[in-house]
């Protein structure tokens, strides 16, 4: 039986007081993309506006990115459905691509929140990467506590930040994680880093995506078996 997984995708395009180009990382999504596919399960995509999601970071050199930029799924992509009208219910698992463009929509959103809350609460995988879980901030499972408390994960450190877009972005993700009671690991600088904490999965940065995709995949196939 194929299964399914549902990437969340932002739809900004410029960042913070300079308003820097931005979008998703593109590695972050054309690598779990190229493993998923590979292996048979199905990707669909969404974001909050639907429609184009627009890009960041792409390497021509990269085959993996530029098979994924030739292929029918990136013209998918960028016909991606509203988030509002799917039901995370109907995946077997979640995937948030980073960038800097969840930073400024997906972060808090309550749509967001609402997929996280609905992806967990029927027994589905929640990944994540690089600035991908800020779309964990905030999320409420009715418990009335936070959803990332207690829970092992990473992203994009404070340390990567701080030489990348410290004055973009709204605040530092390492910290907000941290605040809401989260067990937050890094390593060094882009240096690939996945955190697995049951049907939690995160990665640290673009390094971590291709990385982040077999963990789910193990994960996804071992819910099969």
């Amino acid at each position: 039986m194929t299964q399914h997984v549902l990437f969340i995708v932002s739809n900004a395009a410029v960042i913070g007081p300079q308003n820097r180009k931005t979008g998703f990382f593109f590695a972050e999504v054309a690598h779990p993309f190229d493993v998923l596919d590979k292996a048979g399960i199905a990707v669909e995509f969404a974001s909050l506006r639907g429609g184009w999601t627009p890009y960041d970071a792409y390497d021509e050199q990269d085959p993996a990115q530029k098979a994924f930029l030739e292929s029918k799924a990136f013209r998918r992509l960028n016909r991606s459905r509203k988030l509002a009208e799917v039901d995370a219910a109907d995946f077997d698992a979640i995937l948030v691509p980073g960038g800097l463009g969840p930073m400024v929509d997906i972060q808090r959103n309550h749509i967001v929140q609402d997929v996280v809350a609905r992806a967990w609460s029927t027994g589905k995988l929640v990944t994540a990467v690089c600035h991908g879980p800020c779309a964990l901030l905030g999320v409420d499972l009715g418990d009335g506590k936070p959803f990332v408390q207690g829970r092992k994960l990473t992203s994009f450190s404070k340390k990567e930040e701080y030489d990348y877009a410290r004055e973009d972005v709204p605040y530092e993700l390492e910290d907000a994680l941290r605040a809401e009671g989260a067990e937050y690991t890094s390593v060094e600088n882009w240096q690939p880093h996945v955190v697995v904490d049951g049907r939690l999965i995160t990665g640290q940065n673009p390094a971590s995506a291709g990385p982040l995709a077999k963990e789910l995949l193990a994960a996804l196939r071992s819910s099969q078996a």
